[in-house]
C-alpha cells in the first residue's frame, strides 16, 4: 500500500529538489509537496504547508539548514526533520539542532526511503 505524505523539500539546488521528489514518488504518494530554496523559506513553508516530514539540506544561502531545523523544531516540535548533506561533519550539529535523522547524500537512496517509512504512522 502506498502512503500519502506531505513533504517539504528544502535545497538550494532546484535539480536536487526535483531528484528527491522523483525518488520519493517511487515509494510514496506525494500530496501537497512543498519546496524551499533556503532555510528562511523552509521556516515559512512549515507554517503554511504543515508537512508530515521535512527533508532539509544542511548548507544553503541566507539561512542554513541547521538553523532552520532549530527554528522549526522550536515552533513545531512534532514535525520530523531529516537533514541531508554530503558533509558528514554536519551530522552532530544537525542532531543537536533537533533533526530526527541525518542522511548523507552519498548514501544509497534506500536509506532515505527507509527513514521516511519510519514516519508513515505519525
Amino acid at each position: 500500500m502506498v502512503k500519502t505524505l506531505r513533504i517539504l523539500i528544502v535545497d538550494d539546488q532546484q535539480s536536487a529538489r526535483r531528484s528527491l521528489k522523483a525518488l520519493l514518488a517511487t515509494r510514496f504518494q506525494l500530496a501537497d509537496t512543498c519546496e524551499a530554496a533556503n532555510g528562511m523559506e523552509a521556516v515559512r513553508c512549515v507554517e503554511e504547508c504543515k508537512p508530515d516530514v521535512v527533508l532539509m539540506d544542511a548548507r544553503m544561502p541566507e539561512m542554513d539548514g541547521i538553523e532552520a531545523t532549530r527554528i522549526i523544531k522550536t515552533k513545531s516540535e512534532h514535525t520530523p526533520v531529516i537533514v541531508l548533506s554530503m558533509y558528514l561533519e554536519y551530522q552532530e550539529v544537525a542532531l543537536a539542532a533537533g533533526a530526527d535523522a541525518f542522511i548523507s547524500k552519498g548514501d544509497p537512496p534506500e536509506q532515505l526511503l527507509e527513514a521516511l517509512a519510519s514516519f508513515e504512522s505519525n
